[in-house]
């Protein structure tokens, strides 16, 4: 699935290393799992996309969010996960996630378990997710009018 045209534009005032980082973890996802939508949200201070194999954000098994100097990859009901082999860090009820600088130190063997183990959460919470999305879609869900970005030209 193409990105939505739009999310190359949020990514514009991040640095270019954010940016491929942000597309190969987004790439990493839609190889493994081509039926997920991707829901984009372009916020207050982050650029956040979730992957669910609806169109809704209570079905989605992991996101991604974009920060000036690293892009956390998350999942969204992370708490459940029972083959965590990678640490995770949250607090709160459901979501954790892991921050990441770089694709190279990306732990994707380990993380590919553990997305599986979340697309099953997120089907058993849902059985409607068991059929396959033949049209997957990249959908902007909102744009918040006020933003906190990196500034490209004080970062030179």
């Amino acid at each position: 699935m193409k990105p939505n045209p739009k999310l190359k534009k949020f990514l514009e005032p991040y640095d270019e290393r954010i940016q491929n980082l942000t597309m190969e973890l987004r790439d990493f996802i839609t190889d493994l799992v081509p039926e997920s939508n991707e829901l984009i949200w372009d916020n207050y201070n982050a650029v956040a996309m979730a992957y669910s194999k609806s169109e809704n954000l209570k079905d989605a098994f992991c996101h991604i969010a974009v920060y000036s100097g690293h892009v956390n990859f998350g999942f969204n009901r992370g708490a459940e996960l029972t083959k965590e082999t990678v640490k995770l860090n949250g607090k709160g009820k459901l979501i954790r996630h892991i921050s990441i600088k770089d694709f190279k130190s990306f732990p994707k063997k380990e993380i590919k378990t553990m997305l599986w183990e979340a697309v099953g959460i997120s089907e058993d919470l849902n059985k409607e997710l068991t059929e396959k999305n033949s049209r997957p879609k990249s959908i902007v869900m909102s744009i918040s009018e006020k933003k906190i970005r990196p500034n490209k030209k004080a970062s030179k």
